[in-house]
């Protein structure tokens, strides 16, 4: 039990040594005269500067020199030594040369069989740097050749890494955001706008919950508007009013932020669009000769967006129609 106790703490700390930044060679501690002075190669600090070079060394590419500072760490400190530690060091070592599809699949393995140990949060946060190079252009090779652009599978590890770490959690939340973000960019905008959606769930509040609510606002506009401009009003208009809501909800919360970013002049827009929607409709009514429904449609244009561009044109389409109308009622002189 102590020998089992004795090991997570090491683990535990070679975890927090992983995470931060040290310096291999160096390395200064002030001591009680506030003076600054060489850390000593023994016990706890040889463990901790061992740690801080072989990380290094896996960031800089070192391979073999990587491969030989696990194998001296391990000897000097055999306490670490367990199948967690043996997965983790060559899942690092994959990650070193590069080779990303099978460090991602080793670190996967070591989360999936030992869930308990201490490595796990080391190697969901190099599972989180492997999805952010996929997400930003990095390719993965397919059939030993083949190049192809890697947003799936960093999306694919993103996911992974939410649902392990918990959408409520840093690195949980972090993933989510960069999965969101990496589809915006992309423009596929239904799916960042559902990731957003989901987001918004947890966090309903705060920068995180601001965030997810602008999200899903830009999405949905962006969505109807990434078709050319004369087609829009052929496709649903659903898009828009979830925008619309999401922005006017946007609004109400964050008014400053709302105001800075000018959502009443992108209000105003949507509103024209709305109402240019259902004005095409009573024009497609109108070339099928169809006036009676063409005018219904030009009547609600007119009446419930008002100030809008397409509220005027419907007045003069039916103003048109009722001189139209008169024309062909007045008597026929004989």
């Amino acid at each position: 039990m102590l020998k089992h106790r004795m090991r997570f703490v090491v683990l535990a700390a070679w975890v927090v040594l992983w995470a931060c930044f040290a310096s291999p060679a160096g390395t200064l501690r002030l001591d009680a005269d506030q003076d600054w002075k060489a850390v000593k190669a023994e016990g706890p600090d040889k463990f901790r500067l061992v740690a801080a070079e072989t990380k290094e060394l896996v960031n800089t590419g070192q391979a073999k020199a990587a491969r030989e500072a696990f194998e001296a760490l391990k000897g000097d400190f055999p306490q670490i030594a367990g199948p967690d530690f043996d997965l983790f060091v060559q899942a690092e070592l994959f990650y070193c040369k590069g080779r990303f599809v099978k460090a991602a699949r080793s670190y996967d393995k070591l989360l999936t069989e030992h869930p308990k140990s201490s490595l796990c949060q080391a190697a969901l946060e190099r599972q989180f740097a492997i999805a952010s190079a996929y997400l930003a252009g990095r390719k993965k090779v397919v059939l030993g050749f083949i190049k192809l652009k890697g947003y799936a599978e960093g999306v694919r590890i993103m996911e992974k890494i939410t649902d392990r770490a918990g959408i409520d959690s840093p690195l949980g939340t972090q993933a989510a955001l960069a999965v969101a973000k990496s589809c915006e960019e992309r423009q596929k905008y239904d799916e960042a706008y559902l990731k957003w959606w989901e987001i918004s769930l947890e966090w309903q509040t705060g920068q995180v919950g601001r965030d997810a609510l602008l999200g899903m606002a830009c999405c949905k506009r962006s969505a109807y508007n990434k078709e050319p401009e004369h087609k829009r009003p052929l496709y649903d208009a659903s898009r828009l009013s979830t925008a619309k809501s999401c922005y006017e909800r946007f609004r109400l919360l964050y008014p400053k932020d709302a105001e800075e970013i000018g959502v009443d002049e992108i209000l105003r827009q949507i509103d024209e669009q709305l109402a240019r929607k259902q004005l095409s409709i009573g024009q497609y009514y109108q070339a099928v000769g169809n006036r009676q429904s063409a005018n219904l449609y030009y009547d609600m244009v007119a009446t419930d967006w008002l100030g809008t561009e397409a509220a005027e044109a419907a007045k003069q389409l039916l103003a048109v129609d009722q001189d139209t109308t008169s024309d062909d009622q007045a008597p026929v002189e004989e």
